[in-house]
């Protein structure tokens, strides 16, 4: 039993994950809009209507646009906290299921999914954690300023970890951006930096991480060969597995959990 994970695409303008593992496939975040989350899903090779569940991480429109949608087209369970529920303007048990922060939702026998809150300004925001049935765990963080203690455990000992590495802080001082948004991105509940990313990935570095993926990259802070850089400048003599980048346009590769491995996708989008 293993567990693919498939990035959509990951940005300011979108971001969505495919989880695949047995019988099971799961959203999470559903960021752009229905017609380019069914092209790219068929990009992926996944049928939209195979969806089991769609979980959204928080109300910001480029994780949770479409999600609504989805859920009702592809009769998917749709997953979300109370604030971010209520924030979409949607029903609580009739059109969502809700989860508070660290309650495993058991989505199937081979795959459940653990809510780990982080801090992200206007949004209750959350991290996952994703088990399969063999007790392997990969981890999606973005949209957060700092990490908390909670969530630095539970990336210890995943297999794999999906982490923004959103700006360059020289890049970010210098660039076209307002002084007040500066101050929000580079703040506790904003995003992560580069150097952030590095340190946190540095500090939970196990034998057993087979697999990086860098994603929500600001197209005006950053770029991906400064992310990238930055990270193996940190845990290249001790990271042996595959360390990759998730773009805006997706999606381009698979990592199989456990394998570390990547399976390229021709991707025309």
């Amino acid at each position: 039993m293993g567990l693919e994970i498939t990035h959509l695409g990951s940005g300011s303008r979108g971001n969505a994950t495919l989880l695949s593992t047995g019988d099971t496939r799961v959203i999470v975040d559903c960021g752009f809009s229905l017609k380019q989350m069914e092209e790219r899903l068929i990009l992926a090779g996944v049928k939209a209507d195979s969806i089991d569940a769609i979980i959204v991480t928080h109300h910001h429109s480029d994780h949770s646009k479409s999600a609504a949608r989805a859920s009702k087209k592809w009769n998917a369970r749709l997953y979300a906290n109370l604030e971010t529920t209520m924030r979409l303007g949607l029903e609580p048990i009739s059109q969502v299921r809700t989860f508070e922060g660290l309650e495993r939702l058991h989505i199937s026998d081979d795959l459940s999914l653990l809510p780990v809150p982080v801090p992200h300004d206007d949004a209750d925001n959350v991290a996952v954690i994703a088990s399969n049935g063999d007790g392997m765990r990969a981890a999606f963080v973005t949209d957060l300023g700092e990490p908390t203690i909670e969530l630095m455990k539970h990336l210890a000992g995943c297999e794999h970890i999906s982490i923004e590495a959103n700006y360059d802080l020289n890049r970010l001082i210098s660039g076209p951006y307002p002084p007040y948004l500066k101050k929000r991105i580079s703040g506790r509940g904003g995003h992560l930096s580069n150097q952030q990313t590095a340190d946190i990935l540095a500090e939970i570095l196990h034998p057993k991480l087979s697999s990086i993926v860098l994603c929500h990259i600001s197209e005006k802070n950053n770029a991906p060969h400064l992310a990238e850089s930055e990270v193996l400048h940190q845990i290249g003599e001790r990271f042996n597995g595959v360390l990759s980048i998730s773009k805006q346009e997706g999606p381009e590769f698979s990592n199989q959990l456990g394998q570390g491995e990547l399976e390229q996708i021709n991707s025309t989008l």
